[in-house]
């Protein structure tokens, strides 16, 4: 049976998640927004036949498998705990919450009412992680010892830095991390385990902007591996469209290095050897190889199968925690274990 789907929201992202819906093989039956413009430019793009201005009346009026909530933190508590309340598998957009505090609370709210909270994260579905992960697990590169990520999204230039896709990104306090960092965070947790440790340095290149723009981040991990994310929203990397995959990965073992290139190729070298590219299979249209697809793809076979589930929300509070150590440690100079730590204020938006 062909499941259901309501989108709340009709921004600049949301267009990204009804295609990956349709693509998938999800009907979306509803979009809400308070823009009713909006709205109904997307609804009419995508053939989508009902349209609501109130989330909650949309969720109570609708028969619906899936509510995804394609909202800034700020606006989605309420939706959620409304979708949540009628059992509704929810999925929402991350950032997730306004706070790691309000992120624990809706994760329990989802407990307490049996009901899955998928968190939209779907770096780790691009098919180039999704292939270093299956080479990982087929003992491609031996003992595993590093990972690094270089972001140079190329976007973050002068005072009209982010205006044309996501102007909010300009009053964000918190930036480079908290909206971007935060799917490497994931994506590393992926590829190479939990994170023991993190230290960072974090810095605002643009003046124009609230928030930081650039920084350096390490993260260890078990079996003394470590990972190392430098990354800057001021420049580019050689790539056909520098937001294909946002920057440039090496993954390091014993037995040689897997390399990320901008236009998603990925390239082996074996220890002692030249390098050649290494041919994967292709994802699916949309952006990041169609990572919205797959992840979608991933919530409906939950549904349909009760397949396993990544980034739940009960795990998915990992990355905020490591998240607010990351910014912990910046302020305060220091090497954060995660064992111990406890992050002492909210993460604001």
């Amino acid at each position: 049976m062909t499941a259901r789907v309501a989108v709340v929201g009709a921004g600049y992202f949301a267009q990204f998640h009804v295609q990956g819906w349709q693509a998938a093989g999800a009907s979306v039956v509803a979009l809400c927004d308070i823009d009713q413009d909006k709205a109904r430019a997307l609804a009419e793009r995508f053939s989508i036949r009902q349209v609501f201005n109130d989330a909650a009346l949309m969720i109570q009026e609708t028969r619906v498998d899936v509510v995804d909530v394609v909202l800034p933190p700020n606006a989605q508590a309420q939706v959620v705990r409304a979708s949540l309340a009628k059992r509704i598998l929810t999925v929402c957009q991350k950032p997730f919450g306004v706070d790691l505090a309000e992120a624990q609370l809706l994760t329990d709210e989802a407990d307490r009412q049996g009901t899955r909270l998928v968190i939209h994260e779907n770096f780790r579905f691009s098919p180039w992680f999704r292939e270093c992960k299956r080479l990982i697990n087929a003992d491609h590169f031996g003992r595993l010892h590093g990972i690094t990520f270089r972001l140079r999204t190329g976007d973050g230039q002068g005072p009209d830095a982010y205006l044309d896709r996501q102007p909010y990104f300009q009053k964000m306090p918190q930036l480079l991390i908290r909206e971007t960092g935060a799917h490497y965070v994931d994506t590393f947790r992926y590829l190479m385990g939990e994170v023991l440790a993190v230290t960072a340095r974090l810095r605002r290149l643009n003046p124009h902007i609230l928030g930081e723009d650039a920084g350096l981040v390490i993260l260890e991990f078990s079996d003394d591996r470590q990972g190392l994310f430098d990354g800057n929203r001021l420049n580019d990397h050689p790539a056909d469209d520098p937001r294909t995959t946002m920057g440039e990965m090496w993954l390091e073992g014993e037995r040689g290095v897997m390399r990320l290139d901008g236009n998603a190729r990925l390239w082996w070298k074996p220890h002692g050897g030249p390098e050649a590219q290494h041919i994967y299979p292709a994802g699916t249209q949309g952006p990041f190889g169609g990572a919205c697809t797959a992840l979608q793809a991933h919530v409906l076979a939950h549904l349909d199968h009760d397949a396993p589930l990544e980034n739940d929300a009960r795990s998915y509070l990992e990355v905020l925690r490591i998240q607010a150590a990351i910014y912990f440690s910046h302020a305060s100079g220091s090497r954060v274990p995660l064992a111990t730590f406890v992050s002492p204020t909210p993460v604001p938006t």
